[in-house]
């Protein structure tokens, strides 16, 4: 325990270390100055001259923080500190002298100068010493570290106690500007040598700095895992602050696609001081709706969900006044109703539902109710207390659905597109999968990993669109910020990825190699291709990332009487594909 390095420990060290040196390097001055034949009367005040220097010497050490910096990473920037605080000491001293002449006589003017020199390279080494040490031996236990992108951050993350563990070598960056060039004394090479550094320099680690698309991230990533480097980190910014902080790399982030069109300014003008209700509010999606809200300065948050621990969780996380907590069902009419009555939402966005495909196939009816008559009811109060604009979180499920799950949310897209909405503006916003959702593949591949499982995949060729949640619930605010009222907003997913493939980066990232892909069959509804859009006649906005569908017409009246049918027949599945003629029921795949 005594040798664990402390804060407290180091200053400590550094103090004593620094007095005796300064005590041996002004004896030694005192010598070199007298050819190592000093008067007797010269040494009568040396323990008085010693005594001021120090004082000024640990003031302006401290002023400097030159007692904060860990040893390892001392560069350049403390050595030009040390430099400047050694200049302001010996001036000062040499003022001082100046002004108290008789009091600290006989002493001779040149041993300042001489002890400045000798002060300045000794204290200096002794700091510089470790790092010596460190990047001179081959056996250290440090890591041999790759930085990828020169990022102006990384010198202090990795000052950061945490990642003592990391010592970098050479660094690689894209920019033909910077190649050749060093930075806190390492080289910066380019990234076509980027298998020739990591092979000539033994890397154990890599740290990516650097902010790339998800192309060129998931080919650095390749490059990497081909040349066994299992230890890779990116700098991670912290949601609440500009901070950041290293993380492994996971499969989030080389799926992440990051938009390039997202439009802060518009999606802030939309939520700034408006009272927003958010339905399924402790969910994945609505929890981070309601984070976003939360950012974009909304005047009050009602939170609404029937799960008293998601309320309770997105509640503590938030933790300000101007959250209210609602824990209702969107199934009951004259509860929500109150609600609407006593908090008058200006807009309302509604991602309560049901979304495990297999768990509404064995629960027709409660998939039915809330999914459909939650929707409804929320709609049709919307209208009723004039809210400004309602938003539906839809899926790409409901196109063309194979499930009861996407038939649901599709019945929804056709009652918000053809209700009348009178004042009320309805928008529904279509996405894909999003990455670590509760219940997606990425949290249940985590368990089968963690666990020593085998991954279970349902089949070889099955794909899926994916987003991470902040990317798509922002893109979702952004879409209903510009929709004027029976808009279907299509969120652009990129490309589809197949399952096992993802698969076998997680596996890759795990570090596991005892662990196996094992393909189980399609679940009840499911299909192998999610698709966006029912035909190709989508109409374009002002952003890349959002387009919108083609609209469905539907008699309200008789879809109005389709749904209460839906909840009193016994032939359920009849009545879904009355109303929605593209589905094709695939239960037993």
């Amino acid at each position: 325990m005594f040798l664990k390095p402390t804060a407290f420990k180091r200053i400590l060290f550094f103090l004593i270390f620094d007095i005796l040196i300064s005590f041996l390097t002004l004896q030694f001055a005192y010598n070199l100055r007298f050819n190592f034949e000093i008067p007797e009367h010269f040494m009568q005040n040396f323990f008085l001259i010693f005594v001021i220097l120090m004082i000024l010497k640990l003031s302006i050490f401290v002023n400097f923080k030159l007692y904060r910096t860990a040893w390892r990473f001392f560069s350049l920037y403390e050595v030009k500190k040390i430099l400047f605080a050694h200049f302001i000491v010996y001036t000062i001293f040499f003022i001082i002298f100046i002004i108290f002449k008789e009091e600290l006589s006989p002493f001779a003017r040149s041993i300042i100068i001489i002890d400045f020199l000798l002060s300045l390279v000794c204290i200096t080494l002794l700091r510089l010493s470790k790092r010596i040490i460190i990047e001179s031996n081959k056996n250290s236990k440090y890591k041999k570290t790759l930085i990828l992108g020169a990022d102006k951050s990384i010198n202090s993350i990795l000052q950061d106690r945490k990642n003592i563990e990391y010592t970098p070598l050479a660094i690689i960056d894209d920019n033909k500007n910077l190649e050749g060039t060093y930075i806190s004394n390492l080289k910066v090479h380019s990234f076509n040598n980027l298998s020739t550094v990591i092979k000539s320099n033994s890397i154990e680690a890599v740290i990516i700095s650097k902010e790339y698309d998800q192309k060129k991230l998931l080919e650095i990533y390749e490059i990497l895992n081909d040349l066994n480097i299992n230890d890779i980190k990116i700098l991670n910014t912290l949601s609440s602050t500009n901070n950041k902080e290293l993380k492994d790399i996971s499969v989030e982030d080389l799926l992440a696609r990051h938009p390039k069109d997202l439009d802060t300014n518009q999606i802030e003008n939309f939520i700034k001081n408006k009272v927003v209700l958010i339905t399924g509010a402790g969910g994945s999606i609505g929890s981070e709706i309601t984070r976003q809200c939360k950012k974009f300065a909304a005047k009050q948050l009602i939170l609404l969900d029937h799960s008293e621990y998601n309320l309770y969780q997105i509640c503590e996380e938030l933790g300000c006044s101007s959250v209210i907590p609602v824990m209702q069902t969107v199934r009951n009419l004259s509860s929500i109703e109150n609600t609407f009555k006593k908090y008058k939402p200006e807009i309302v966005i509604h991602a309560a539902a049901y979304k495990h495909v297999p768990l509404v196939e064995d629960n027709i009816l409660e998939g039915i109710s809330n999914n459909i008559i939650g929707t409804k009811n929320c709609i049709d109060l919307s209208i009723k207390y004039g809210v400004e604009k309602f938003v539906l979180i839809s899926t790409d499920k409901a196109v063309r659905p194979t499930n009861v799950m996407g038939t649901t949310k599709r019945i929804c897209e056709l009652y918000a597109q053809n209700v009348d909405s009178k004042d009320t503006e309805i928008v529904a916003v279509r996405f894909g999968n999003v990455l670590g959702s509760s219940g997606s593949v990425i949290p249940k591949f985590k368990s089968q990993i963690e666990a020593g499982k085998n991954i279970t995949v349902t089949h070889p060729d099955i794909t899926r669109y994916f987003m991470l949640i902040p990317e798509a619930c922002e893109l979702v605010l952004q879409a209903a910020s510009i929709g004027k009222g029976g808009e279907i907003f299509i969120l652009d997913m990129g490309e589809p990825i197949k399952i096992v493939d993802l698969a076998k980066k997680m596996i890759d990232l795990s570090g596991k190699d005892d662990i196996e892909i094992e393909f189980c069959g399609l679940r009840p509804g499911e299909k192998l291709y999610e698709e966006l859009l029912i035909n190709d006649s989508d109409k374009k906005t002002d952003y890349e990332s959002i387009t919108v569908a083609s609209p469905t017409k539907f008699d309200i009246m008789e879809l109005n009487e389709q749904i209460n049918r839906l909840l009193i027949e016994e032939d359920k599945l009849s009545i879904l594909k009355e109303i929605v003629p593209e589905f094709s029921h695939k239960p037993n795949n």
